[in-house]
């Protein structure tokens, strides 16, 4: 088993335990566009109680990757009800499973197809 391969089974694994319905394809993909970030331990999660970490997740993932154009609080509202999905008290929100909310929250799932 690959290192990428190793990763996907651990977020794959990480979603079951979480409840977070997602689908392991779905996760597979999502993991795969993010290429090399997945094996940084800074890189692989998202810190929801830094701002300016979830300005650039709204600036580089959701309106440039998904290429949304909403309105910018509406964006911030979703980035904090993915937090909250994922846990407060969860230290290991994994960037592949927050993007994977957030695209499957706007029907952006074929930005991964």
């Amino acid at each position: 088993m690959s290192k990428k391969e190793e990763k996907i089974a651990h977020y794959q694994k990480a979603a079951k335990d979480l409840k977070l319905g997602l689908d392991d394809g779905f996760i597979a993909k999502v993991t795969d566009g993010l290429g090399p970030s997945i094996y940084n331990k800074d890189a692989e999660t998202v810190s929801c109680s830094d701002a300016s970490e979830l300005a650039r997740v709204r600036e580089n993932f959701l309106k440039k990757k998904l290429g949304l154009k909403e309105a910018d609080d509406k964006l911030d509202a979703a980035i904090k009800e993915v937090c909250e999905q994922m846990g407060s008290s969860n230290r290991n929100k994994y960037r592949a499973l927050f993007y994977a909310l957030l695209a499957k929250k706007f029907g952006k799932e074929s930005v991964y197809a």
